[in-house]
């Protein structure tokens, strides 16, 4: 009877992934709410229903696409609103939970520690407090060096007072450590193109949150000891280098002499326009050039890094590095003849060959989706609907200015592939399937024709 029970209570325990799912879906519910309050924009009346969605879409995902311009349509309340959802969505609702839960009975439930554990991805639970603590801590460092920075450079630089000094660099240091890519000016940070004290504290933080809390962490305790870095950590941090570079070699060679991007700046500060438009495929969303002026193969690279991503359990969106290097390696050794998978002198389990596969198929086949679905509810080109289909799967934010004129619908389509994109396929697949499926049998072999 007793084991009856508890198989009845186990049937009514949420799956962590659930919770996840429903607590992003509540927190984009809040955020509309507070959006359509006639408070939250300027002039007369509250926000649209679909304005005020894809806003706190955007938000909570992390993305930073935008219907309106955040700079002239919200008030500073809606820009509150906007910084706190960023910051929310950030750091993971499981986490804000644990954390609230923590202040408040100075102890995590066993239910909570695992719902923590499903969002950050931590292997185990004793380690959950000490993570949940790191993240604030590491999160709260981060974007307070960056705002101070930022902080002085519009004062000294700019002839901003303390007080709007201090709100643009409070923003934008909390928008670029969460990959956000909202910001308080109508052309985004077109205006710093050339500044590298405004670029390079950007990236840096999109950097930082991009590559994923545990690799920090682990950096942190183990810096000089690379011997010791999990495969995790190093594909992440070789991948997001080589991405970084080639990223920033290829739009330099393809916009370089394109008067509209490149073209009309001195060579120091195309340099750093590549590098930062490199940056920011890593999901962040900010644009110091014309996305909308760049070459159509501009276009399809940044489509490929979009959708590649940053680091797990961090800021970035996409696929993740760590998917993409695990295709790659498979690749390798299928094409070399090897029996086994090996990354950095480990062996790759089998599970996780088929995970790679099952989001990457399921990421492509998200994409695809929203793409033909845009094509048909708007008359633009399919370079244009497929790099904002990316973009906003991706959770990054770039956009070729097609957003504000995309129909209601279209709109909704975004929304929905933002949603999609931060969750994970992964994430949401297991909220809908709560359990594995336990096979006490097998069929027997045989081999289809490949290629």
């Amino acid at each position: 009877m007793r084991a009856g029970s508890l198989r009845r209570h186990r049937r009514r325990t949420p799956h962590p992934a659930q919770i996840v799912v429903i607590g992003f879906a509540a927190a984009i519910a809040v955020g509309t709410a507070l959006l359509m309050l006639p408070v939250a924009r300027r002039g007369p009346g509250g926000a649209g229903f679909v304005d005020a969605l894809f806003t706190a879409t955007s938000a909570v995902c992390v993305t930073g696409l935008a219907t309106v311009d955040t700079a002239t349509y919200w008030t500073p309340f809606g820009q509150v609103v906007i910084l706190g959802l960023i910051q929310f969505g950030g750091l993971g609702i499981m986490i804000c939970a644990s954390l609230i839960g923590m202040v408040l009975a100075r102890k995590l439930s066993v239910r909570a520690r695992v719902n923590t554990a499903a969002e950050t991805k931590a292997v185990g639970f004793a380690d959950i407090r000490g993570l949940v603590r790191g993240i604030l801590g590491i999160t709260v460092i981060v974007e307070l060096c960056v705002a101070f920075v930022l902080w002085l450079r519009f004062m000294f630089g700019y002839g901003y007072g303390p007080g709007e000094a201090f709100a643009h660099a409070g923003f934008l240091a909390v928008s670029s450590f969460n990959n956000a890519g909202f910001a308080l000016f109508t052309d985004n940070l077109m205006g710093f193109v050339s500044d590298p004290f405004i670029c390079l504290p950007i990236a840096a933080a999109i950097i930082l949150g991009g590559i994923g809390f545990p690799v920090i962490m682990q950096l942190r305790k183990e810096f000089r000891r690379p011997l010791h870095w999990t495969m995790n950590t190093k594909l992440v941090l070789t991948g997001t280098v080589v991405l970084l570079v080639l990223g920033t070699l290829y739009l330099a060679v393809i916009e370089w002499s394109n008067p509209k991007t490149l073209g009309a700046l001195d060579p120091w500060s195309r340099v750093l326009a590549a590098f930062f438009q490199s940056v920011q495929t890593r999901t962040a969303g900010f644009n110091s050039i014309d996305i909308g002026a760049m070459h159509d193969a501009s276009w399809l690279g940044m489509d490929v890094l979009m959708f590649t991503g940053g680091g797990p359990a961090g800021t970035a969106g996409g696929i993740k590095i760590t998917t993409f290097a695990v295709l790659f390696f498979i690749m390798i050794a299928e094409l070399r003849g090897d029996p086994e998978v090996n990354v950095f002198g480990k062996r790759l389990s089998r599970a996780v060959h088929r995970q790679a596969i099952t989001v990457v198929l399921i990421a492509v086949g998200a994409v695809v989706a929203g793409t033909v679905a845009l094509l048909l509810l708007s008359d633009h080109a399919l370079d244009r609907v497929l790099f904002e289909a990316v973009s906003a799967f991706g959770t990054v934010g770039l956009s070729t200015g097609i957003t504000a004129d995309l129909p209601d619908a279209g709109k909704i389509v975004l929304v929905l592939l933002m949603f999609l994109g931060r969750l994970g396929p992964l994430t949401l697949g297991s909220a809908i399937a709560l359990r594995e499926r336990r096979v006490l049998y097998q069929f027997p072999k045989e081999r289809p024709a490949i290629g």
